[in-house]
């Protein structure tokens, strides 16, 4: 079923090893993309070689055969679709399908940065990040093949939440906000091909990026304006990207941003779990990045008792201004956020999250979940739970 050509290939089969050390003496070095070379199986140079599968040529992938089954989402880049990829046998498998707008197809900045991205996360293999599967195109629009997150996101579960008045354990708010630690913790330290750090920063971590599924798993979304070097136009400094109320302080100053931006908005996306509102909220796009630049953080502890000490201080870090007091890194705040849920003992997971995400939609007969640390309660016995959440203020 597959064939290989070795005379146009940058991978050269290699049975004993032999090219290998050939190489290897040649050069003085090792080959740093050289794969199981002793004892057989192949060697990379992309100089001179490459395997092809034919099964896998570009006509058969450009043919696959996706059924449309609704529409998921619609934004003013691109529509989100669930489908349904279908294969031999009675195989199927849902996928969701990212579809650049049809006004937009013809305007190449923006089908670079399209494909970019669909390039950049095919390559970020991590349980916390939603899966690229494939970039095609059809009738002159391209679209992404994604995996399909049976779930809601986070704006959507903090307005049904507001809607049941039903208010978010601490502890669940601090395991969501660990999971997405743990996405940019990945992202911001992936390297490329030839083990370059690619600098990758998501540039728009906000509650609509950000996926639960009714299973529990917690997902990264939407690498569209991510800054990663060699795949998408990076214009940061001339041209504002991301949602005024989550952005950092140097993001919405049009400064040259790092790893340290997506930890403040980050930051925000745990206040705004805790509190039910998002602290810089402004109607008018402006006044919300005035406020994130200017506006003084809440006292944490006396608008929500249930947050204490520690946690005042893991938000004060996320939120501070100041780039040198803030988490300089994605593990630094794991760290802290996994050892203020766990550190006791039992904590959440993510059975617990997907109990509680399955009671507030009423899909689930009510068992036990974390409500705090060490302890377990019947969900139909958490009257206290529900408060009046305030929306954006």
């Amino acid at each position: 079923m597959f064939g290989i050509d070795k005379s146009e290939s940058p991978v050269q089969i290699d049975d004993n090893g032999d090219n290998c050390q050939s190489r290897q003496s040649q050069t003085g070095r090792r080959d740093p993309t050289a794969r199981a070379c002793a004892g057989g199986g192949f060697s990379r140079n992309p100089e001179t070689t490459t395997i092809q599968f034919r099964a896998m040529a570009s006509e058969l992938i450009n043919n696959l055969d996706y059924s449309i089954q609704r529409k998921l989402a619609e934004g003013g880049m691109a529509d989100v679709f669930l489908a349904e990829q279908i294969g031999i046998n009675g195989f199927t498998k849902r996928v969701a399908i990212k579809v650049i707008k049809e006004e937009l197809s013809e305007q190449q900045e923006f089908l670079d940065n399209f494909i970019g991205e669909a390039k950049l996360v095919a390559d970020l293999v991590h349980t916390n990040i939603a899966q690229t599967y494939h970039l095609g195109e059809s009738d002159g629009r391209y679209f992404i093949v994604m995996e399909y997150i049976r779930g809601v996101n986070l704006q959507e579960l903090g307005d049904q939440l507001y809607h049941k008045q039903i208010r978010l354990p601490v502890e669940l708010a601090v395991f969501i906000t660990s999971r997405i630690a743990r996405a940019l913790a990945y992202a911001h330290t992936k390297r490329g091909a030839f083990d370059e750090l690619l600098g990758i920063v998501h540039r728009d971590i906000s509650f609509r990026n950000v996926m639960v599924s009714f299973e529990g798993d917690v997902k990264l979304m939407d690498f569209g304006i991510a800054k990663a070097l060699g795949y998408l136009r990076n214009q940061e400094g001339r041209i504002l990207a991301g949602k005024p109320d989550y952005m950092s302080p140097e993001q919405a100053q049009f400064k040259i941003t790092d790893a340290r931006s997506d930890i403040f908005s980050t930051g925000v996306v745990l206040s705004s779990l805790l509190l039910g509102y998002n602290i810089f909220w402004h109607e008018k796009p402006e006044k919300a990045r005035r406020n994130v630049i200017r506006a003084k953080l809440p006292k944490f502890m006396k608008v929500d008792p249930r947050i204490d000490e520690r946690l005042d201080t893991i938000l004060r870090r996320c939120l501070s201004k100041d780039l040198h007091k803030r988490y300089q890194t994605a593990e630094e705040l794991l760290h802290d956020l996994e050892l203020y849920i766990y550190g006791e003992g039992y904590g959440p997971t993510n059975e617990s999250l997907a109990e509680f995400i399955n009671h507030a939609y009423g899909q689930f007969k009510s068992t036990p979940v974390i409500v705090s640390k060490g302890d377990t309660i019947p969900l139909s016995h958490a009257t206290d739970w529900t408060s009046t959440l305030r929306k954006g203020a």
